[in-house]
């Protein structure tokens, strides 16, 4: 059951429980949240491009997936946007403040799905679609 969507100032410490940035082009984010609805998790779900993720709640990801040396982890570093702005050649020089700025100012650099908040086992950061990772976390 998909929750109605919230604003995009919704923050990763609020109570709106879990929220999962999708692309609706993305073939991976169709099928996590095929697999949210199915197991009757409960989120927001929110389109990354338009409202991609605040750079609080990147640096709580970050945090959650083991802090600064997994920067990259949260990069689409399949994507055009990335390869066209030659992330992977800037990334060893930026400050992490400038590299979730650049993350929180394009939805299209930030590694999707990207499901962050409350889950039913306590605080969730999840980044890509692994279902055993999701079911861990989620069930």
């Amino acid at each position: 059951m998909t929750a109605p969507a919230a604003s995009s100032k919704t923050s990763a410490t609020s109570n709106a429980g879990l929220v999962v940035y999708t692309y609706s082009g993305c073939d991976t984010c169709r099928r996590a949240v095929k697999w949210l609805r199915a197991h009757e998790v409960a989120f927001v779900e929110k389109p990354i491009r338009e409202t991609p993720p605040t750079v609080a709640e990147l640096r709580a990801m970050l945090a959650r997936l083991g802090g600064a040396t997994a920067l990259k982890k949260l990069f689409n570093t399949s994507g055009q946007d990335y390869r066209a702005q030659k992330i992977g050649d800037r990334l060893p020089g930026l400050s992490e403040a400038d590299a979730l700025a650049l993350l929180a100012a394009n939805g299209n650099l930030v590694k999707r799905p990207f499901a962050l908040g409350a889950g039913p086992r306590g605080e969730v950061g999840l980044v890509g679609f692994k279902e055993p990772d999701w079911q861990a976390a989620l069930l």
